[in-house]
């Protein structure tokens, strides 16, 4: 077995591991939370036994977890919730309650004891923010109605899952002085004065602090730093929860002009501490006792990758939303997080559970994150084989969908896909053209807007077929996306094509290469945003408009 004759070799060398099964992971569109997690088990005692000793990596991945805990706490944006309705609070916590609830009647009968089995039950709770908001940004869905949906419940549980540390810590295996009572107790006023210390500071402390620390960069990022590991370190100093001192620190700065600065300068910290927690936590992985949990860990993984997103679909279904946006929306939450790795290190350093348990949580996490990155980018082609059995979780009439906005003209010149600022641009330029004109979106700000200035709108998911079949396509003569996603728009000229639209589909490109792909998919005109100014675009439109019209009375 290779030696190293310093810890810096060693990491070095573990630092190239990472790098080379990370290129793999990326080969196979595998998040590298799965890459860093197996370089873990190579360079572990199963293995090459080079990270054993491991006091440098738990250090570092102690102070990766605090840093992701404090940007996580940086970046809470409560508002998101609202900006899309009570439908992220609804499905965010009824997803919450049905995957605990059943995730600890499996546990439990799987025969896990019930202290063990709550912290499987709550490890199979909440979903990867990270993964997600990188696979939506990919596949350019992140502003989609499901997307924003997806985030809304995302947050909704990055609340939820300080909370369940804070609970969770509450616990001792040992039954310490003074039983449960007292510990409540302690969590109480320990916690209470945490959040009224955080309050104090983030009133009367950090904008005059801050205010001085940003006349230079890097002192307020040091500054971040020392805050996030300073306010971790005072937590576990009085037995807290350092990840939820942690926490507490970056919503002390949330509320300030400073935080998307720091915030921006602390992602590439954040990910690179986090590879330490993920090769520290594959090191730790008992292969022998991940072999004898692998039955329950395809039995978890299943429950995950099937029950938590048809729980979405059906409580989006029964609050009025089409089955194509639960669906998608639900797929985002079919593994679990970076989160429940860290509950699940937790609960061991708490002695609540034990390595079996932190072995089995760490499999479902490898399965359930690997599998659920394919369903989320294949999410089109399942949902056109399963769009059939979810109409049992569908409406008759998915009214949250269909009456968002005024339900339009009968009859419309011009349908206009999305109303952000291309699409407000646009319609303004067609107004004066005295245009019969139909708006759509599913921004409830965006509709209020097109609305108060006389545009008839309405409330929809532009994306999918069934959506696009019912608008007054018999009567439009030119259909507009201003939506700048090559798949949306291709979706979109897809259920065009199927409702039998005879009209001009002028579709919204990046670049040119994208401008040849949707003419092949059907689209008579492409808008370059970049090149195409609303006034010439408006142009444009007019122009079919006018042909097709012509063409149309010989």
């Amino acid at each position: 077995m290779l030696t190293f004759g310093s810890t810096f070799q060693e990491l070095a060398a573990i630092l190239m591991i990472a790098g080379v099964i990370g290129v793999l992971a990326l080969r196979l569109r595998q998040p590298l939370i799965i890459g860093y997690i197996l370089t873990g088990i190579v360079v572990g005692p199963a293995v090459l036994g080079w990270a054993s000793g491991g006091s440098e990596l738990k250090l570092l991945s102690s102070i990766g977890i605090s840093v992701l805990l404090f940007v996580v706490g940086l970046k809470l944006d409560v508002g998101l919730i609202r900006s899309v309705g009570p439908v992220a609070l609804a499905t965010g916590l009824g997803q919450i309650v049905f995957t605990s609830l059943i995730g600890f009647l499996l546990a439990l009968g799987l025969g896990f004891a019930p202290v063990q089995a709550i912290y499987i039950a709550v490890c199979l709770t909440f979903s990867s923010t990270i993964i997600i908001v990188k696979l939506l940004s990919d596949k350019r869905e992140i502003d989609s109605l499901h997307g924003r949906i997806a985030v809304g419940f995302l947050v909704v549980q990055d609340i939820a899952v300080i909370l369940a540390m804070m609970l969770l810590s509450s616990f001792s295996a040992a039954g310490g002085s003074g039983g449960m009572a007292a510990q409540g107790i302690r969590l109480f006023l320990v916690g209470t004065a945490f959040v009224l210390g955080t309050a104090a500071t983030m009133r009367w402390v950090m904008p005059p602090l801050l205010g001085r620390l940003a006349q230079n960069q890097e002192l307020l990022v040091l500054f971040a730093v020392a805050w996030a590991v300073g306010l971790a370190a005072l937590a576990d100093g009085m037995n807290f929860s350092k990840e939820v001192g942690a926490f507490l620190g970056g919503v002390s700065i949330a509320s300030t002009s400073y935080r998307e600065a720091i915030a921006s300068r602390l992602i590439g910290l954040r990910d690179f501490l986090l590879l330490f927690f993920f090769i520290d936590l594959g090191s730790g992985l008992n292969l022998t006792a991940a072999g004898v949990q692998l039955w329950p860990a395809l039995v978890l993984s299943l429950f995950v990758l099937v029950g938590n997103p048809l729980i979405v679909v059906a409580i989006m279904g029964a609050m009025g939303y089409r089955r194509r946006t639960g669906l998608l929306a639900g797929l985002t939450v079919a593994q679990i997080s970076e989160f429940s790795l860290i509950l699940a290190a937790l609960g061991m350093r708490l002695g609540q559970i034990g390595e079996a348990e932190v072995s089995l949580i760490t499999l479902v996490g490898v399965i359930t994150i690997g599998l659920s990155t394919y369903m989320i980018l294949g999410s089109e082609r399942l949902y056109q084989w399963l769009q059939q059995p979810l109409r049992l979780l569908e409406r008759a009439s998915p009214f949250s969908e269909l009456a968002g906005g005024s339900s339009g003209p009968a009859r419309v010149d011009v349908i206009l896909l999305g109303l952000g600022r291309f699409g407000g641009a646009i319609h303004r330029q067609l107004q004066p053209h005295n245009l019969s004109l139909l708006g759509i979106d599913f921004d409830p700000q965006a509709l209020r807007l097109a609305a108060a200035e006389g545009v008839p709108v309405q409330y929809g998911d532009s994306e999918d077929p069934e959506f696009t079949a019912s608008l007054p396509l018999s009567s439009a003569t030119v259909v507009v996306s201003t939506l700048p996603s090559l798949e949306a728009n291709a979706a979109i000229s897809h259920g065009l094509q199927t409702a039998g639209f005879r009209g001009h589909f002028i579709a919204t490109a990046h670049n040119e290469a994208e401008v040849a792909r949707l003419e092949f998919l059907g689209a008579q005109r492409t808008l370059l945003p970049f090149l195409d100014a609303a006034e010439r675009a408006a142009e444009l439109i007019v122009g079919d408009l006018l042909k097709l019209q012509a063409q149309r009375s010989v």
